[in-house]
Formats: structure tokens, sequence, C-alpha cells
């Protein structure tokens, strides 16, 4: 049977709210409760005599407890302030939600819910590539990729002058590129202008964020190989191998330049030598022709006519000498033989071999047929013949 079911007699004692006189139930007192909890714990005593015969030892407990929870609430407090930077960050203290200090790598504390630390990795190298289609100066579409590289060099500017760094250095980096494509060619930005394109922006990216205060250093911006659209890919490729040729064709140029110019530079050097000598020649003869002249005019003068004829052999026995060709002239004959030794020579060295015994056969019969032929009209005219030059010079 319950203890609260009517005619259960003296079950008020088992009643756990302690309920008197049949009085409806209600909830515990809580101070009651509060006591009760406190007096289990050794902090306090029951209402008896006992507890107020020793009042005052029974009111010293509570304050005892409450320093050992004061101190070890210290320690923990303490304990916990300890924290520890990477050695490739850096802290930034904030007092109170305001900035206070930075700290560098290494064991530090700080006074828990008073100061707060956040790090920043100021060491390592960051990087994201900003790409899209872009419209060029002569109003052609291209897809451009650059990718941009950056550090921290100023955590506090970096985590409160503005809202999110790194997405504001993404804007302004695709607010330059696309700037520096704008008035660029796309012959430029495909081919030959591509590293100008690079540095451009590299420098109009530094001018725009230096107002915000980032606390981001860019160390280097990369342009990736820019694309055509698909429709016109075929003929930038072809126009891409065209200047690869034109470069190849210049670099074969050149070294062709660097092969010919030293030989080209030694014959003039050769040239000029030869014409000094040449000059210095002339002058030497000339001078010489001058000293005999003046040599041979006393003799002219003692005696012109002779030295007029001695003059004259002696210029038509150089020219002879120097002649292949030979004269024959008969005394007292009006038929002149002419002997081309110099054409006989050369068709003897131009024909074959097995013809030259012929050749020579038939020079032969032709000597001794001449031969005759002069004796026979010499013999008519009764009178010798002789060798002569046709001016009849000497005898």
């Amino acid at each position: 049977m319950a203890w609260n079911q009517p005619g259960n007699g003296n079950n008020n004692d088992r009643d756990p709210w302690k309920n008197q006189g049949g009085r409806e139930q209600g909830p515990p007192d809580l101070d009651e409760a509060v006591k009760n909890l406190l007096a289990k714990l050794g902090f306090g005593g029951n209402k008896g005599g006992a507890g107020r015969s020793s009042g005052s030892s029974s009111g010293g407990l509570p304050t005892k407890g409450l320093g050992i929870i004061a101190v070890l609430a210290l320690v923990v407090w303490f304990i916990a302030g300890f924290y520890t930077v990477k050695e490739a960050e850096r802290g930034v203290v904030l007092r109170f939600g305001q900035y206070s200090d930075l700290v560098e790598s290494g064991l530090h504390w700080r006074p828990v819910f008073i100061d707060s630390v956040e790090t920043v990795d100021v060491s390592n190298v960051r990087q994201f590539q900003s790409d899209g289609f872009m419209l060029t100066q002569d109003e052609n579409v291209v897809q451009v990729e650059l990718d941009v590289q950056y550090r921290v060099v100023n955590p506090r500017d970096y985590l409160y002058a503005v809202e999110d760094a790194d997405n504001s250095l993404q804007q302004a980096t695709d607010s330059a590129l696309r700037f520096v494509v704008g008035h660029s060619t796309m012959d430029e930005v495909l081919t030959v202008g591509r590293e100008n394109v690079r540095a451009q922006t590299l420098e109009l990216l530094e001018t725009i964020i230096a107002p915000y205060q980032l606390g981001i250093q860019v160390v280097d911006v990369n342009l990736l190989p820019a694309r055509p659209p698909e429709a016109v890919k075929d003929a930038f490729d072809d126009a891409i191998a065209a200047q690869e040729d034109e470069q190849r064709f210049i670099r074969e140029a050149e070294a062709y330049a660097r092969e010919i110019e030293p030989l080209a530079r030694g014959q003039v050097r050769r040239l000029l030598q030869e014409a000094q000598a040449y000059r210095e020649q002339t002058v030497l003869r000339a001078q010489g022709e001058v000293a005999r002249f003046n040599e041979l005019l006393p003799q002219y003068k003692a005696a012109p006519e002779v030295t007029r004829q001695r003059l004259y052999l002696e210029t038509l026995e150089r020219i002879y000498a120097e002649n292949a060709k030979v004269f024959v002239d008969v005394e007292g004959s009006n038929n002149m033989m002419y002997l081309p030794l110099d054409k006989i020579l050369e068709q003897q060295r131009n024909r074959p071999t097995q013809n030259r015994s012929n050749d020579s056969e038939a020079m032969m019969n032709s000597r001794s047929q001449s031969n005759s032929s002069s004796n026979q009209s010499s013999s008519q005219q009764s009178s010798s013949g002789r060798v002569s030059d046709r001016s009849g010079g000497r005898g």
C-alpha cells in the first residue's frame, strides 16, 4: 500500500516532504535544501543545540572553504594564461578587445578574460590565382590567369586595418589585371608583351593596396599562358608559330653575321694593305722612271739620233719578249708570215693526248712547206732571206 493512501496509519514518517496534518503536497524549501547540502559538505551544522553551542567554530568553516576555492581558482586562472607562439607566427595581443602589443615566437603569459591573443603566420609565402575572360584594347577577348604570391609583414594591419585582407588583395589584383589587359593588345597579352603585362600588373597592384594598409607585401606575380577563344585558337596558334620562326630566323641571321663579319673585315684589311703596297710601288716606279730619264737627258742632248734609235729598239725588244706571237718578214717579198704560238700551245693543252701526235706531224709539215716556199722565192730573187720586223729597223 502506498504511503499516501487513506488508512495508512502512521505513514507520515515515510512522507519525503514531511507534510503535517494531512496538508496537500508542495515543493521543498530551497533554503533548507541548500543548508542540508552545505552540512553534508562540512561547511555547516544542524539547527540543534550542538550547533548553537559551537557557533564560533561552525562560522569559520565556510570562510576557510571559500578561501581554498579562491586559491584553486587563482591557480587555475594563472596556469590557463600561458600560451605558445610558433616560430613562423607572431601574436597580436588584445586587452579588452583593443590592440595592446605584438609578441614574438616563444612562451608567453596573458591574464585570462582580460587579454586575448590572435596568431598570424608571417614567414610562409601564400598564393592565389586570379583569372577570367577580359577585353583587350583591340576589342578581343582573352582568358588570362595570374598567380600572385604574397606574405604578411604587419600582423596588426592584416587583422584589423580591413575586414578581410586576403579578399581585398584578390579584388585589387583582379582590378589591376583587367586595367592592364584592357590597355594592351591581344598579341601583346598572348606573345611578345607578356613580361610587360606582368610588370605593369605588379606595379599597379602595389599602388592600389598601399593606401589600405593591408599589412601584406606582394612577393611576385606570374602571368600564366593566356588563351584566345576557341573560335580563333587555330589562327593564333599559326601566328605564334610564325613569330617563333621569325625569332629563329633572326638568331640564324645573327649567327651568320657573326661568322661572316670577321672574314669581311679581314678582306678589307687585306685590300687596304694591297692598295697601300700598290700605291707605294707605283710611286717608286714613277720615281725610278723620272730618275732614269734624268740620266738619259745628257746622253740625248749629246747624240739625239743614236739615243732615239736605242730607246726604240729596247722598247720593241721588251714588247716582243712579252708577246707569244711571231711575225716573219722575208726581205724583198710582200708576204708576211704569222705564227700564233700562243693559240697553238693552248690547243695542244686542251686536246686529248691521242691527238697530240697528229697535231705535231701537221705542224712539222706546215713548217717544211713554208721553208721550201721561202727558199724558192729567195732563189728566184737572188738574194738571201733574213728575219726582221716589219719596220726594217734591224738587218
